[in-house]
């Protein structure tokens, strides 16, 4: 029961962090709701992964990739651009512990510990670049042909372009 608690209470901390943070990003009112959620799905599974001793790296990994899917479908659902979700939502993965570490480390002359924590830290930060590539990947690949994604929001391709621009990209396939 005890686990379950501080569970709940580490993902509400997340979920209100997140939401706080929105509002230094310039998050629209609108969309604050969603990269909190984003964010504390994220958080939900971090916090599960070190639980269960999965480790650092692969609950990192696990929840951005989460985090960069979930804001994918919100930006596709919500017709708004994937960073608003993905860059607040990330932020519970982001190795803020290990980089403090790293440098603190490095001011007391103790080399192991530093590099101890400066490798965890770029594998860290390593995966969440993967995670976020992985997903942007997929989501390009799934919606090639219907939706793409210009700076303020998902469109369909042919509502935009004229017949002639068309006409070119499929002689270009």
């Amino acid at each position: 029961m005890n686990t379950l608690l501080n569970l709940i209470l580490m993902v509400a901390g997340g979920i209100l962090a997140i939401y706080a943070f929105s509002f230094l990003l310039g998050v629209p009112k609108e969309y604050r709701p969603c990269a909190a959620f984003s964010g504390g799905m994220g958080s939900l599974v971090y916090v599960l992964g070190n639980e269960q001793e999965w480790g650092t790296v692969l609950s990192s990994f696990l929840s951005a990739l989460l985090v960069a899917v979930l804001s994918h479908v919100l930006a596709m659902i919500l017709k708004a651009p994937v960073t608003l979700f993905l860059v607040a939502g990330i932020l519970p993965t982001v190795p803020g512990t290990g980089m403090y570490q790293s440098v603190h480390y490095m001011i007391e002359g103790n080399g192991e510990l530093t590099s101890y924590y400066l490798v965890q830290t770029l594998e860290t930060a390593g995966v969440i670049a993967l995670a976020i590539f992985l997903a942007d990947t997929l989501f390009g690949i799934r919606n090639r042909g219907s939706w793409k994604q210009n700076s303020l929001k998902y469109i369909r391709n042919g509502k935009d372009r004229t017949s002639e621009t068309k006409k070119e990209e499929e002689q270009r396939l």
